[in-house]
Order: structure tokens, then sequence, then C-alpha cells
């Protein structure tokens, strides 16, 4: 008889919110910048319907929620991205910034 642990329920799975705009597609856009407000990682992509298997990057979380800790990410020189920019995570919660 084979003695041992067994998984039997999915555990600390977290279900990913996905295709949250986080800044609107805008052709004047001169800049911007995502910062990560809450303790998960935030999915980002320069497009629509982000998730944790489409994206961009990764914005670390706050050791605390809104600590200012976050991972960022911003653009503000060169050749600037001006379409949809989405996100994803559990519990999304960021900042953003547009110029």
């Amino acid at each position: 008889m084979y003695e041992g642990i067994f998984q039997t329920v999915q555990i600390n799975t977290p279900a990913i919110l996905t295709d949250a705009t986080g800044i609107a597609a805008n052709t004047e856009r001169k800049g911007w910048s995502i910062q990560n407000q809450d303790t998960d990682v935030l999915y980002v992509r320069l497009g629509g319907t982000a998730s944790d298997t489409v994206f961009h990057f990764v914005l670390k979380g706050c050791a605390v929620a809104k600590d200012g800790t976050g991972g960022s990410i911003s653009q503000t020189s060169g050749t600037i991205y001006t379409g949809v920019i989405s996100v994803a995570g559990t519990t999304p919660s960021y900042t953003v910034m547009e110029m």
C-alpha cells in the first residue's frame, strides 16, 4: 500500500481578472505610467485582453497594499505607445498617469 500526500483540491490558485482597460487608447498621448498598488502581481499588456498568460510586463506587488512599493512601468520618451493598455490580476489595484 502506498502512503503519501495527495492533493484532493486545488489550493491557492488565484482567479485572474482579465480584459480590464488600464489606459484607453489615445493618439495624443505623450507618455504614460502604471504602478501596482496591490499585494499580488499585476499583468500589463500593450493591447487588449491582458491575462496571466498574455502580457508584456509583470509588476510586482506591494509589501502592504497601497504602500507605494509595487512595481511600475512607464514610457515618457522615444516612440510612445498610444493604443489601449490592459491589465489583469487577482484583485487589480493600480494608479495610472497619462500625459
